[in-house]
């Protein structure tokens, strides 16, 4: 990721990917991605029987039961948010922020995006009361506001909406006529899963709600792109589905053979899948607790990151100190961290957040080692922040934020 060239390039091809999990591939998935690399035949647009079969298992675990005509597969989730833009048509809401990829579909289809704030207590869904003032001043103006996009499982601040904004935030949307698309990628990812409710907006509404789930949140590598969704569960959302693979067939979006088996094996959950996913959720868990206990304790704020490989952080409170290096807003923030923290830091910008505001997105797998060897060995131990690499690295991160906030101390004018 670079900072965006002005001539002649837009922002789209350097934004940030989703958090990586920094871990390696699990054995069992590379054995069937191997296994089926002889398979010739391209699956079919939408997806093949055994990977609908998959995903249709997947969500009726998940209270959704679903029928294979209302379900398709792409692979990654920006082509199902592609298609799924270009068949609804009209303006798109966004909370913000939001996650980076949202907001170029819709620009590259020259839809109008429109950036709404989100309640104090999480991020990825719309407060509703705004949600509202911004579809009243968008009608207002010309617009046709038809499609909202908001993540209860949120990328990028790591947070899970309370269910009770999730009522409020869907049941607005559906005075408005807006058709709510619930991207819940990291809906699996959940730090304290017997302890925090996740409502997805489908569960309230079936039949007015299409969910999209990319697999590299959970299941599988982002070099193995695969993503899922659900549509509405009556007539609408079968002719929606439709409309989908008409678009997703244009496109040549299929899901390549070989990772389509592994996608359609990851959503089964055997044993091995969850025992994996279990292990590395708790290890992102215990990570990320730590880098925010470092930059919270250097005067940064962060919300506590609840799901999800990464945590988002406001470095306002600093912007003294950080002034002194030449950080004047979040593309100079990008750039100084990236260099000084050695891993990837892409700034608020990225997420549809002001550029003044000094925020960035940390994840948590490049501090867990630099070779296949430490990652596993992160996977293994009783006690992975005690591991001299992981160590190392959450040492170099709290030192960054700590040199900040007494930079800060020292240039504080006195009282």
């Amino acid at each position: 990721m670079r900072r965006t060239d002005p001539e002649g390039h837009g922002p789209v091809r350097y934004g940030p990917p989703l958090p990586g999990q920094g871990l390696p591939v699990l054995p069992e998935l590379r054995s069937v991605l191997a296994a089926a690399a002889d398979r010739a035949d391209a699956e079919p647009s939408g997806g093949g029987p055994g990977l609908l079969d998959a995903a249709c298992g997947y969500w009726s675990r998940r209270g959704l039961p679903t029928a294979h005509d209302r379900v398709a597969a792409a692979p990654g989730a920006p082509a199902l948010l592609l298609a799924l833009t270009g068949a609804l048509g009209g303006d798109v809401l966004v909370p913000r922020p939001c996650a980076a990829w949202w907001a170029p579909q819709a620009r590259l289809l020259g839809r109008s995006v429109f950036h709404v704030a989100t309640p104090a207590e999480c991020g990825g869904i719309p407060d509703p009361y705004a949600l509202l003032e911004t579809v009243r001043r968008v009608r207002a103006e010309g617009g046709e506001p038809r499609l909202l996009v908001l993540s209860v499982a949120d990328d990028p601040t790591a947070t899970v909406a309370p269910p009770e904004v999730v009522h409020e935030t869907v049941e607005a949307a559906m005075d408005e006529g807006l058709h709510v698309v619930s991207d819940e990628t990291w809906r699996d990812t959940l730090h304290r899963p017997h302890a925090t409710v996740l409502l997805s907006p489908a569960e309230m509404l079936p039949g007015e709600v299409t969910v999209v789930t990319d697999l590299a949140g959970a299941f599988l590598p982002q070099g193995w792109p695969a993503a899922v969704a659900r549509f509405p569960d009556n007539d609408s959302g079968v002719r929606l589905r439709a409309q989908v693979l008409d678009v997703l067939t244009v496109l040549g979006a299929w899901v390549a053979a070989p990772v389509a088996a592994a996608a359609a094996y990851a959503l089964g959950e055997p044993a091995g899948i969850t025992e994996r996913l279990t292990a590395a959720v708790r290890l992102h868990a215990h990570v990320a607790t730590a880098a925010h206990r470092a930059v919270v304790g250097a005067g940064a704020l962060a919300r506590p990151p609840q799901a999800g490989r990464h945590l988002y952080v406001d470095l306002g409170p600093l912007r003294s100190a950080l002034g002194a290096h030449g950080v004047g807003d979040a593309q100079d923030l990008e750039d100084f961290l990236t260099a000084r923290l050695g891993m990837p830091a892409p700034g608020g910008h990225r997420f549809g957040d002001d550029l003044a505001a000094l925020r960035v997105r940390l994840g948590t797998g490049p501090l867990l080692g630099a070779t296949d060897e430490e990652r596993a060995e992160c996977l293994t131990s009783p006690s992975p922040l005690e591991l001299p690499h992981v160590q190392r690295a959450l040492t170099l991160l709290g030192s960054a934020f700590d040199d900040l906030r007494d930079d800060a101390q020292r240039w504080e004018p006195p009282r």
